[in-house]
């Protein structure tokens, strides 16, 4: 499944290579960008990826998948909805305004409203420094006496957050939580490494050593 969903990467133009800037200010040669998805085909494989390795990972223990805006919508859309197709897996899903709504039904989610107890599973697409997490937690342990269960990311990027850890790590130990990724860096980079796909190479001799700088600096 991880070969599958690195190849799937690339071929999406979701996985890149060159030089970017990331969103806790570092520079990096690698970037993953869910947004770049666009069409039906991709988004139903995508959200297949996540349910597998939810089902794996966390199995039916849980009540709520929760995505955070922007990126979390869809995402967590997707998979909620091919959890269902694939395993009959019927559970409830919500995201987060960016601000909250003062007309209608008012409230800052959309979707079902956590209640006390509701074991959520948060989904983001990557996580570099665990900020956007801490914000998710905070925002629903507000809502309701809610039990963060496990946050799954489509890419570990490994590297540091706060301390020397990796932010999922931390994020981890923090809240008492599992943490899931689909793939790592170190796996989509010793897989792609001087590799073919569709005729193109990803990861050359110049690159690696690009990433590695890189990782020898922000990498756990």
């Amino acid at each position: 499944m991880k070969e599958e969903f690195i190849k799937f990467l690339v071929k999406s133009n979701v996985l890149k290579f060159g030089e970017f800037i990331t969103k806790s200010g570092r520079k990096t040669p690698f970037f993953i960008n869910t947004g770049s998805y666009v069409t039906g085909s991709q988004m139903s494989k995508l959200g297949a990826f996540y349910a597998e390795s939810i089902k794996s990972n966390f199995g039916e223990e849980w009540d709520v998948l929760y995505g955070p805006a922007y990126k979390g919508i869809p995402l967590s859309s997707i998979t909620i909805a091919k959890l269902y197709e694939m395993y009959k897996i019927d559970k409830k899903f919500c995201f987060n305004r960016k601000e909250q709504k003062d007309h209608g039904e008012g409230g800052s989610i959309i979707g079902y409203i956590p209640q006390d107890n509701d074991g959520i599973i948060i989904i983001e697409d990557v996580i570099t420094a665990g900020t956007s997490v801490r914000e998710s937690i905070d925002l629903l342990k507000k809502i309701a006496d809610i039990r963060i269960v496990g946050l799954i990311v489509s890419v570990d990027r490994m590297e540091k957050g706060k301390t020397d850890k990796s932010a999922l790590m931390e994020v981890s130990e923090e809240f008492g939580i599992k943490t899931v990724s689909i793939v790592n860096i170190e796996e989509i980079v010793q897989f792609l490494y001087n590799k073919e796909i569709d005729g193109k190479v990803y990861i050359n001799d110049e690159m690696i050593q690009k990433i590695r700088d890189y990782r020898s600096l922000y990498g756990v």
